[in-house]
């Protein structure tokens, strides 16, 4: 399509200045206006589209209206080849409305929109009046369309008032059913909750009754255990005195005898040793008592491992250390951090233990006595990663719990008459293990023991 003289474009810009909008299109028309021009647009070479527009060239027709709606408006409205371009376009697709505008008579039937949309492009003589009645007659008909959209939203709001209403009543006609069913059921409740009453009260009497009667058994009964008790005190009495009557007797039985069975036990135990030969073959054991083994006296109290191992010693003789766990079954109980505190406090506390366990592991291995360290772990976020060496067992005091309490408990555990030695200088725990039958000895005692190894 040629671009038309210069005659034509302006005398069309001359009506224009004649003829102008006084107000904004409407939001109605605009949408026409626009959906027009992005239908013609495609009939369009690049070259005959403003500048502004040619970067739509490509894009549909809805694309087009969607992302350059703002665009072609304005280039409708101030570029006049353009529009008589889209003009030109409109009278081939809509030629009927384009010539009733053109003539000044638009068709009565026509949509209202649809004429002001093509008055805006065409612009014939009094397209301002066409654009501003056909404005008009849109808008009244969006209202008389709002007014009926009100109307039906009005009866449907009613109907659905009606429908409430209805609900409503036969609700409230539902639920008096229901509070008269409630209120008879609360009146039957109540007649049984009195009978229930009632019949609580009695129990509570036949109770009372019956906790007096049993008053009155326990007190008889009580004062005939009392008896029976008082009779099988005396009973035992005489017992006591009966064995004790009897047990002279035998006593005074087995001290005449007892010169005599020693006689016979002499000359037993010679003629045995004269027939040492016969005895052999017969497997006879020899006599282990001996008449003064008969007499009735109290026995001296035996040494026990700990007074064996304190003799002729001193506290922090390793000698003593070694003599301690020679004893049969002996355990040491080791508290850690004091001895690692005590020996090298300098290091830090992984090194200390590493050390520590290796001195213990030797001696396990020299010694064969059963060997447990002790460590403080009551403020530990997490468990020491730690692989116990041979012949030592690592314990760490759970939270809560210090490692002087976990000591005290291991030292209870253990047997009475085992040999138990537990290593710590805290006098706190050396009493208390003390008191448990074990044997505290210094820490500087060990770490000179383990310097030995």
């Amino acid at each position: 399509m040629e671009q038309p003289p210069g005659g034509a474009a302006s005398a069309d810009a001359a009506d224009d200045a004649v003829e102008m909008l006084d107000r904004p299109l409407p939001e109605g028309v605009r949408h026409r206006v626009v959906a027009l021009v992005s239908d013609a647009f495609g009939a369009l070479t690049v070259t005959e589209l403003p500048a502004q527009l040619r970067q739509y060239a490509r894009f549909t027709p809805t694309r087009r209206a969607k992302f350059a709606g703002n665009a072609m408006a304005a280039a409708l409205a101030g570029d006049v080849a353009f529009r008589r371009r889209i003009g030109e376009r409109l009278r081939e697709t809509q030629p009927e409305l384009s010539a009733a505008l053109e003539a000044g008579s638009p068709p009565a039937a026509a949509d209202p929109v649809d004429v002001a949309a093509a008055a805006y492009v065409l612009r014939p003589d009094g397209w301002v009046k066409l654009l501003a009645a056909a404005g008009e007659e849109a808008q009244r008909a969006d209202a008389e369309r709002a007014d009926e959209e009100s109307r039906r939203e009005l009866e449907r709001l009613r109907e659905e008032l009606d429908r409430a209403r209805a609900q409503t009543k036969s609700e409230t006609e539902r639920l008096r059913s229901d509070l008269d069913a409630a209120r008879k059921e609360a009146e039957s409740l109540q007649r049984k909750l009195r009978s229930a009453a009632n019949e609580v009260k009695r129990a509570e009497a036949a109770l009372r009754r019956g906790r007096a009667e049993s008053d009155t058994v326990r007190a008889e009964a009580a004062a005939q255990v009392s008896a029976a008790e008082s009779e099988t005190r005396r009973l035992r009495a005489r017992l006591s005195e009966a064995e004790a009557s009897v047990e002279a007797g035998r006593r005074a039985a087995r001290e005449g005898r007892s010169v005599e069975d020693m006689r016979l036990r002499l000359l037993l135990d010679t003629v045995l040793e004269a027939a040492g030969g016969l005895r052999r073959e017969l497997a006879l054991p020899p006599s282990s008592m001996r008449p003064a083994d008969t007499v009735d006296a109290v026995e001296p109290g035996r040494m026990s491992p700990k007074d064996v191992a304190a003799r002729a010693l001193s506290d922090t003789d390793p000698a003593l250390l070694d003599q301690l766990l020679a004893l049969p079954q002996a355990h040491l109980i080791v508290d850690g951090y004091n001895v690692t505190k005590t020996g090298y406090p300098q290091l830090p506390l992984e090194k200390q233990r590493l050390r520590l366990l290796g001195g213990l592991s030797m001696l396990a291995a020299q010694t064969g006595a059963e060997m447990t360290c002790v460590f403080d772990g009551a403020e530990l976020a997490a468990p020491v990663l730690l692989a116990p060496p041979r012949g030592v067992r690592v314990l760490f005091s759970r939270a809560g719990v210090t490692a002087d309490e976990l000591i005290r408990q291991l030292a209870r555990a253990e047997p009475s008459g085992r040999p138990v030695v537990v290593v710590s200088t805290d006098r706190e725990v050396a009493d208390g293990v003390a008191k448990a039958g074990a044997r505290p000895v210094a820490s500087v005692l060990l770490l000179k023991r383990l310097s030995r190894v």
